[in-house]
């Protein structure tokens, strides 16, 4: 796990729907209610700069979770190693928590080391509102060491979580849990590059400010 325990800002349901109206052409029209979010993407991007394999480093782990902090139900996605049931290194796992309770957690069939220097992974992290709880899941994932991965359920938790709706989700809580865990000096760069929310009915709104969660030139 990786910053589990600070709090983060809240409010981030508002600016989902200041987005929504400017997207939907409605700004005259207030909402009669806040529309209800079933499915948030993260798209991150890491950039790698002299791998160690030896020392298994670097290590990089990036949360999401549906709530405003991560004291609840959250997931965290570990880079170049795992951590469940034991530590190990390489590889790609995707966890599932409540608060510090590991409630599940899958790896990638690919548990290859980082050794490519100036390697860039990329990688979508999805939430999705399911009839009984929340679906995280990784796709669409990119890089020299590990090829493709995500897709097909190689790495897909879905948990049971009394929550309505995905409203509480806010990408600042997910970069102040994410980060290089070990050996900072040899990542590049680590960051949140796009985010979208969706309804049932589509697309709500896309945030494509860019949230350096680590760099090395700063």
């Amino acid at each position: 796990m990786f910053y589990r325990n600070s709090a983060s800002t809240g409010l981030w349901a508002v600016r989902w729907l200041a987005a929504a109206v400017v997207l939907a052409a409605m700004a005259s029209t207030a909402w009669a209610e806040e529309p209800s979010i079933t499915r948030i993407e993260e798209d991150w991007e890491l950039v790698i700069g002299e791998p160690s394999p030896n020392s298994d480093a670097p290590q990089v782990t990036c949360a999401v979770s549906p709530l405003s902090d991560m004291n609840s139900y959250s997931a965290t996605f570990v880079v170049n190693h795992h951590e469940a049931p034991a530590f190990a290194a390489g590889g790609l796992q995707l966890q599932a928590w409540n608060g510090e309770t590991l409630l599940a957690s899958r790896r990638a069939p690919n548990q290859a080391v980082l050794a490519t220097p100036g390697e860039t992974i990329r990688w979508t992290q999805v939430m999705k509102k399911t009839a009984d709880g929340v679906e995280f899941e990784v796709l669409n994932g990119s890089s020299t060491t590990w090829g493709g991965f995500g897709g097909e359920g190689t790495l897909k938790l879905p948990i049971a979580a009394p929550i309505p709706n995905l409203n509480g989700y806010n990408p600042e809580n997910s970069v102040e849990h994410s980060g290089v865990s070990y050996a900072g000096n040899r990542v590049q760069s680590l960051v949140l590059k796009r985010v979208r929310a969706y309804t049932d009915e589509g697309l709500l709104a896309e945030d494509a400010n860019p949230r350096i969660v680590h760099s090395t030139s700063e």
